[in-house]
């Protein structure tokens, strides 16, 4: 870790996780571990999940209490 706290991500991580300069990433942090994320755009997202979402039981906004 650097003097300002950054921190080099080893490159092969890099690969795995498909992470390019400018990328957003989120720390979550349990215990004693700290995870890194990479933070998907909205496109990204919507594609990943396409098709696999399912609304069934789901009420209609208008019956929310």
């Amino acid at each position: 870790m650097s003097s300002k706290y950054q921190v080099v991500i080893p490159l092969l991580v890099r690969k795995l996780l498909g992470l390019q300069a400018g990328t957003e990433v989120d720390v979550i942090v349990k215990g004693n571990v700290a995870y890194i994320v990479p933070i998907l755009p909205m496109e990204a997202l919507q594609r990943k999940f396409a098709g696999k979402l399912n609304f069934k039981g789901l009420r209609d906004k208008k019956d929310r209490i």
